[in-house]
């Protein structure tokens, strides 16, 4: 199956792992990219020395095409990108943050550059700033979103009508139907996140593996957009935050209810009820917890076979 994703990244099938905080550890990103797709590394959540952990055993589990995952507003993103490397990475997808600080430094140094964007006016500016493709996110996913609440497939066609490099769909996608009608709206690829958040290799704690898989629709909402936009599993914490929105609360108040690490408390650290946890809308159709290879294979094979069939 080729096509510009393949042929940019080098894989089989242009399907890309999120990237994601407290969920794409070496495992993860080695799995997927071992069963043809591209797996990548999350550095949102790790130090320096942690990532560079985390690519030398993704190194050593695979013989294929893996990249890295960075939020360019990562404190000691200097650090994060010399490791990059250092390692000899070569696939680094950024997010975050403007494309034009780390582009050219990448780029000069042989690494091919994809960019996380939520609006035309972000796509735009990402092509200009050189990257090789553009990952176009909608309202529907998981972790932190853009302010313009633009879904998936609104987004995808009118990014397409004004870039000429590659589009990578993302946000709600997580079966092969929704990686055909993705690309029938005219992107080159598909990043899927929470359905690879729910496997086995994910290094998220299983209490929230499961409940990923309970989760119905409508249990997910956008929220603290004061700060970043984060879609959150509703659970106390989300409920201690629409308690405290009744008030009109100040990004102070925001900030000291949010308090240090509790996406790691949450996601890692297994705490359902404190915790912040972070999915997308599309985990309503997860039902289980399966090896990630398993995942990328039933998405491949339904894409296949609705591809084939004469509507």
């Amino acid at each position: 199956m080729q096509n510009k994703i393949t042929q940019l990244f080098n894989i089989n099938y242009p399907i890309i792992q999120g990237g994601m905080v407290w969920v794409s550890g070496w495992k993860l990103a080695s799995a997927v990219s071992n069963a043809g797709g591209l797996g990548l590394i999350g550095a949102g959540s790790m130090y320096p020395e942690v990532l560079r952990e985390h690519i030398q055993k993704c190194k050593n589990a695979t013989n294929k095409p893996f990249g890295v995952n960075v939020p360019m507003l990562y404190p000691d993103i200097e650090k994060i990108m010399d490791i990059i490397v250092e390692e000899g990475v070569k696939i680094v997808f950024t997010s975050a943050g403007n494309p034009k600080t780390w582009t050219s430094f990448l780029k000069g140094r042989g690494i091919t550059v994809a960019h996380v964007v939520s609006s035309v006016k972000f796509a735009l500016k990402a092509e200009t700033a050189g990257v090789d493709a553009i990952v176009c996110e909608g309202f529907e996913a998981g972790g932190h979103n853009g302010r313009e609440e633009t879904t998936t497939f609104t987004l995808i066609p009118m990014v397409k009508e004004k870039v000429k490099i590659p589009v990578i769909a993302a946000g709600g996608i997580a079966t092969g139907r929704g990686m055909l009608a993705a690309m029938v709206l005219g992107a080159d690829g598909v990043q899927i996140g929470s359905r690879f958040a729910a496997t086995e290799e994910s290094s998220a704690h299983q209490n929230f593996k499961e409940a990923i898989s309970n989760v119905k629709d409508g249990d997910t909402q956008l929220t603290l957009k004061e700060l970043a936009p984060v879609r959150l599993i509703k659970n106390k914490f989300y409920l201690q935050l629409q308690e405290l929105y009744k008030h009109n609360p100040t990004v102070e108040e925001l900030k000291e209810l949010l308090g240090r690490a509790r996406a790691k408390k949450g996601m890692f650290e297994g705490d359902l009820e404190n915790g912040e946890l972070e999915i997308g809308q599309i985990a309503g159709l997860i039902d289980s917890i399966k090896p990630a290879k398993e995942v990328l294979d039933e998405i491949i094979k339904e894409f296949e076979t609705l591809k084939s069939l004469d509507f």
